[in-house]
């Protein structure tokens, strides 16, 4: 048999108020029985039964009210869970009256939970839909060539060569996408031990610069070092070189007939500042905000033929955002593009400082 939570509390209420108003009567009568008459006595014992007989009544009504209040929040509480149960994708979320107590304090704490939730599902939602629109393209390049080949194709040895070259080309493509779509799954869920990692920053820029500078002999780089010797960041080695490697690897891709990419670096005493500069095509102001979004292209057809999945961007923004730091991007149609990178420096202890310090003079 089931008990309302109501009748529960409004009866545990109840009692101790009534056993709190007897406990305090015993005292009142045996002060009453050292100083009174017996008819005195028997009028106060009256009077104390009737004041418990009120007192408990009030007890009653009192509590009562009381947990109803508080159950009617929990009522609504329930309700918009039991809405979102039957329709998940729902934006139904608790409505109090705002106050200042546990369970308004609770309810936003649960709107809040539920905003990132169907937040979550949008993104899983969004992420399923562009994967599926991406493949589609290659698996449909694949299948017409395949069945052009198997009608008449595989006799014309020309036809039967770009066939293969295209279809080879969208394999590559398809490759290129998994291995993103799989790089950004990894970012969500990044192992909290790498989050605890430091990374000496002048060697990785130094490696980078000369890495491109090898990859893009027919380009000019001009790479500004103004990196205090010994800074370090709080990033995994691995993620700020992809990071680079991604902004670096766009700003090639991008350029036009100037191949000059400017590669800057810099700290200061809280904070690495990062500079990527392209004279390229440049990005239009309203696309500007949504290019660190998942799949998203400025121009789809410029983007595929230079081999870009609208993935890169969005991984390099998220795992600069999940070590605190910030990624920021201007451009000028026809000018080209900056990508600027924020990252705080770990802070050296004064007297690690004192023994640098030390050790540069000994030198």
């Amino acid at each position: 048999m089931r008990i309302s939570i109501r009748f529960k509390w409004t009866a545990l209420i109840s009692i101790v108020i009534l056993l709190a108003y007897i406990f305090v009567s015993v005292l009142a009568m045996r002060t009453v029985q050292s100083v009174a008459s017996v008819n005195e006595i028997n009028n106060f014992t009256l009077k104390l039964v009737i004041g418990g007989v009120v007192v408990f009544l009030l007890g009653i009504v009192l509590s009562f009210y009381a947990v109803t209040l508080v159950l009617n929040d929990l009522k609504k509480i329930n309700k918009t869970i039991d809405d979102l149960n039957k329709k998940p994708d729902s934006d139904s979320r608790i409505k109090l009256r705002k106050r200042n107590d546990e369970i308004y304090d609770l309810t936003i704490n649960i709107n809040k939970m539920l905003d990132r939730m169907q937040a979550y599902t949008n993104q899983q939602k969004e992420f399923v839909e562009d994967v599926s629109h991406e493949l589609r393209t290659p698996v449909a390049v694949l299948e017409g060539h395949l069945s052009m080949l198997q009608r008449w194709g595989k006799d014309d040895p020309e036809v039967l060569n770009d066939s293969i070259n295209s279809s080879l080309q969208e394999l590559k493509r398809m490759q290129s996408l998994i291995q993103e779509m799989l790089d950004l799954t990894r970012v969500e869920q990044i192992d909290s031990a790498y989050l605890e990692q430091t990374t000496e920053v002048k060697p990785l820029f130094t490696q980078v610069a000369n890495d491109f500078k090898m990859l893009h002999p027919d380009f000019v780089i001009n790479f500004d070092d103004d990196i205090r010797e010994g800074s370090e960041v709080k990033i995994y080695r691995n993620h700020l070189e992809q990071v680079l490697v991604i902004l670096l690897d766009n700003a090639f891709k991008y350029s036009a007939d100037r191949k000059e990419i400017n590669f800057a670096a810099s700290t200061n005493s809280a904070l690495l500042e990062v500079v990527v500069q392209d004279y390229g095509l440049g990005i239009a102001k309203n696309d500007l905000k949504r290019i660190f979004n998942r799949f998203y292209r400025v121009d789809k057809a410029r983007s595929r033929k230079r081999g870009g999945n609208g993935l890169g961007l969005s991984i390099a923004k998220r795992l600069i955002e999940i070590y605190h730091g910030s990624l920021e991007v201007e451009s000028v149609v026809g000018s080209g593009t900056v990508f600027k990178i924020e990252l705080p420096l770990v802070q050296v202890k004064p007297e690690e400082e004192q023994t640098e310090k030390e050790n540069e003079t000994e030198k």
